[in-house]
């Protein structure tokens, strides 16, 4: 059996008059979809330095603080089918970080030289993200459960 990738995803959370969730698209991509940070974690990374790694390497955010694990998720990539093991993370990030901006990902990661357009989105979201990756959501607070998300994917 095949071991699966190990990875990290982060609901980044601002709370201003209601709750926000930090997501970003590709630009120039747009198939991509909405996402919220998240990437791999190296052979000798602890998941929770990664994921703060990922949300400063994807958004250029380093201004975040962690609150809990929120869900371990069993799912194969959905274009490759190769398993995939995820961990959702809440972090907040203060009130006063901007709405929105475009950050240029460096380094030489598979995301390298890629433009992320940031921005958040306010809780309940309208529409699910790409691989339903706010299925979890609803762990941090019932209200924020996306009502197409099942949350069904494995679990903590």
């Amino acid at each position: 059996m095949t071991r699966p990738r190990i990875r990290v995803a982060a609901y980044v959370i601002r709370h201003r008059s209601v709750p926000e969730l930090l997501v970003f698209d590709q630009v120039g991509a747009p198939a991509a979809g909405t996402q919220v940070p998240a990437g791999g974690v190296g052979p000798d990374e602890a998941l929770e330095p990664a994921v703060l790694r990922e949300v400063a390497e994807e958004t250029g955010l380093s201004d975040v603080a962690m609150v809990r694990q929120v869900a371990v998720e069993d799912k194969p990539h959905p274009e490759s089918g190769q398993p995939r093991r995820t961990t959702f993370f809440f972090l907040r990030t203060p009130t006063d970080t901007p709405d929105a901006w475009e950050h240029r990902v460096s380094g030489d990661g598979e995301d390298a030289d890629l433009t992320f357009a940031c921005r958040f989105l306010a809780l309940p979201l309208k529409q699910p993200l790409a691989d339903e990756q706010d299925a979890w959501l609803g762990r941090i607070d019932p209200l924020w459960a996306t009502y197409e998300s099942s949350g069904s994917g494995g679990g903590l």
